[in-house]
């Protein structure tokens, strides 16, 4: 039945199919159980190609062509994916991959930070608050949503191998990057949020809704903490290439 409300976006089909299904054009399409779903630049291409990693899929659309690899290892296999930015087009393809066959899924990027944290700072977030609009689609209305343990946990304990700091957090997933006000950051610090993105919460309720279990890390990039003078700083960018070693790290311990 569909949940209905005066708010369209918080309007539920519990039941009924879709229209679409999202492996409709790569149905022979056999993908590892575990993916590192990625928003690292060209770091990642440029790993997969010193790596021998195998395009198995090209996801073609009029503005983008995403290419999905597959790095065969001496044990297992691993998903590689490089993802747009912003919820709907991440989770487009998160459903591709894992109705293909990706069950164990770990996202790594950057993000912006609330409070005073120093560029390049490693997070884990535990839970996302949903202020984005994809979730809706994939679970019921709720404030937050929660991550899997299982995959929490692989992070932080291959993080504690590794010696690597990193805390645990709340983070803010906005579909909006321009509308993140002055007065709502500081509303969003206060009820607990430290970090803000733009796709955790989509993703997660994705792999929630179609089986698959999910975790994420962050790195903190720009910084809304002095809500009077925005600063860039260099985006988090000399933590491409570590993250996505510490990515694949993570999997063989999911």
């Amino acid at each position: 039945m569909i949940i209905t409300n005066e708010f369209p976006v918080l309007e539920y089909d519990d039941c009924s199919a879709e229209v679409i299904p999202p492996d409709h054009d790569c149905k022979d399409l056999k993908l590892p159980e575990k993916c590192l779903f990625t928003f690292l630049g060209d770091v990642v291409h440029e790993y997969a190609e010193r790596n021998n990693a195998e395009v198995v899929e090209e996801m073609i659309n009029v503005s983008h062509t995403t290419k999905i690899y597959v790095i065969h290892g001496e044990k297992e296999d691993f998903c590689l994916v490089q993802s747009q930015i912003g919820a709907p087009a991440a989770v487009q393809l998160m459903d591709v991959v894992v109705s293909c066959g990706c069950k164990k899924v770990i996202a790594v990027g950057s993000c912006g930070v609330l409070d005073e944290i120093p560029e390049n700072a490693f997070l884990v977030p535990i839970r996302a608050l949903r202020d984005e609009g994809t979730s809706y689609h994939y679970v019921p209305a709720s404030r937050y949503i929660d991550l899997d343990s299982e995959a929490i946990n692989a992070i932080e304990r291959s993080f504690t191998e590794q010696g690597l700091p990193f805390v645990t957090c709340t983070t803010w997933t906005t579909d909006a990057f321009f509308r993140e006000t002055k007065d709502m950051v500081k509303h969003r610090l206060d009820e607990g949020c430290s970090v803000v993105e733009m796709e955790c919460a989509a993703l997660a309720a994705c792999c929630q809704k179609r089986g698959a279990k999910f975790g994420q890390f962050l790195f903190t990039a720009d910084s809304l903490a002095n809500v009077h003078e925005y600063d860039e700083r260099d985006f988090g960018t000399s933590s491409h290439e570590k993250a996505l070693l510490l990515g694949l790290e993570v999997l063989k311990r999911f």
